[in-house]
């Protein structure tokens, strides 16, 4: 049985679902799971570490420990009738009748509410199979329905049911110039009021910086979720390597948070991941891990649209996977200290935390990214981000002077009160991140 303890993953809403998609193909593929559970045969098993995500039946199948949650039925469908159907287990593929339509008011009050107590005894199930539960990760958008109102109640939920267990989420974060919903600036504020006490450590992904990266990196000048979705896979796959695999440097999920968080509320950290690079580049390029770090710094390479030169760090991870040599990577951060345009905040002399798993990243077949050998995800929390919370809270505030789409929520059950605490509430954590710098 694998030291760290097991993981449930929880998938909420339509992008949680597609991100489920990518990141169940991408695990598969690293463990020699076929898509219906079973090992592939000749794939030489060494090492049960995989078993924090994957619960074995008694034929020997391997089932993912998740629960995947949307208030309506299309997108989960897709995954019942698709190439994976038969690896879940039908009972952990929730789904509702209607949907919250982009409207956080439906999922945390009235249609969420219908759906909260069968999704949280799926959970329990789940989490009944584990020998030691470690913690979950929740993957959701900020700016949707179901991924902020639905995930909010969901982890209020949580916390009281599995008060020390910690919580992780995976968020797409509203882009600064590109929306799918004109009520995102709500719901975003909403969900973040709703969920800053209720869970540790929230990793923040915003479409359009992908949407760059792609066009930028990786070529593909008309990219589909599908593209985004798998380089967000690779992230998730790096940043849980070493719950996955044994490794020289491993990190356990309480270590994310007890090195990236200075204060509870300080917990959004940016996630860079490097190289992003198709598979042509890779064949002209050494990529050292001094190179692959640096990389890691470029404000080009964020996943979210900010400038991290603008900010202090206050903490880096730096995940490395492949094959890398601790010397190197000691090297390469002693220059990096030395370098003028990376700025940490006084009270943090040290600053970084690596982990070293020796798995190379493996890429999907027909996919984006080129082969590497080695690769390095890098999860800061940098002071700069609260330049991304202003945009939001800015939007809202535009909105909210009019009253604008207002009385959807409030025909909801919700009161008209709860607006303006949210916006207090990230006006406060502006204020905190500002406090931090100084």
């Amino acid at each position: 049985m694998s030291k760290s303890g097991e993981i449930v993953t929880v998938f909420v809403g339509q992008a949680g679902t597609q991100i489920a998609n990518a990141c169940w193909e991408l695990f598969c593929l690293e463990h020699g799971i076929r898509p219906d559970g079973f090992v592939y045969q000749g794939f030489e098993v060494v090492d049960k570490s995989f078993h924090t995500f994957f619960a074995p039946s008694q034929i020997g199948k391997l089932t993912p420990r998740t629960v995947i949650v949307d208030l309506e039925p299309t997108v989960i469908d897709e995954i019942r009738t698709g190439a994976y159907r038969y690896l879940f287990d039908p009972s952990c593929l929730i789904t509702g009748k209607e949907d919250a339509a982009n409207n956080f008011a439906r999922g945390y009050y009235s249609i969420g509410q219908e759906a909260i107590y069968l999704v949280l005894d799926r959970i329990r199930k789940v989490a009944e199979a584990c020998s030691k539960l470690a913690g979950f990760i929740v993957f959701r958008s900020f700016g949707g329905g179901t991924g902020s109102g639905f995930t909010t109640l969901l982890l209020e939920h949580l916390t009281s049911d599995y008060g020390k267990r910690t919580k992780l989420d995976f968020a797409v974060y509203p882009a600064p110039n590109i929306s799918t919903a004109v009520v995102e600036p709500y719901n975003s504020v909403l969900t973040t009021h709703g969920t800053l006490d209720y869970e540790d450590c929230c990793f923040v992904v915003d479409n359009e910086a992908l949407y760059d990266i792609c066009a930028r990196n990786l070529d593909v000048t008309r990219p589909t979720y599908t593209n985004l979705n798998r380089l967000m896979a690779q992230v998730v796959s790096s940043i849980t390597a070493s719950l996955r695999f044994d490794g020289a440097i491993n990190v356990n999920l309480d270590e994310f948070q007890t090195n990236l968080v200075p204060y509870p509320r300080i917990h959004f950290p940016l996630v860079t991941y490097s190289p992003i690079a198709t598979a042509q580049r890779v064949m002209n390029t050494q990529m050292s891990v001094s190179q692959i770090t640096y990389e890691c710094f470029e404000p080009a390479n964020q996943m979210v649209k900010c400038d991290p030169r603008m900010g202090g760090y206050m903490s880096c991870c730096l995940l490395y996977r492949g094959d890398v040599n601790p010397n190197e990577v000691n090297r390469s951060i002693a220059s990096l200290k030395g370098m003028r345009s990376i700025r940490f905040v006084d009270w943090s002399p040290t600053g970084f935390k690596v982990g070293i798993n020796y798995q190379p990243p493996l890429t999907v077949p027909g996919g984006d990214l080129g082969k590497t050998m080695r690769s390095v995800v890098m999860l800061s929390n940098n002071t700069a981000i609260r330049h991304a919370w202003a945009k939001i809270g800015h939007k809202f505030d535009l909105m909210y002077k009019k009253r604008a789409f207002v009385h959807h929520y409030v025909g909801e059950g919700m009161e008209e009160a709860v607006f303006q605490d949210a916006r207090d509430d990230m006006a406060a954590l502006i204020q905190d991140y500002k406090e931090v710098e100084s």
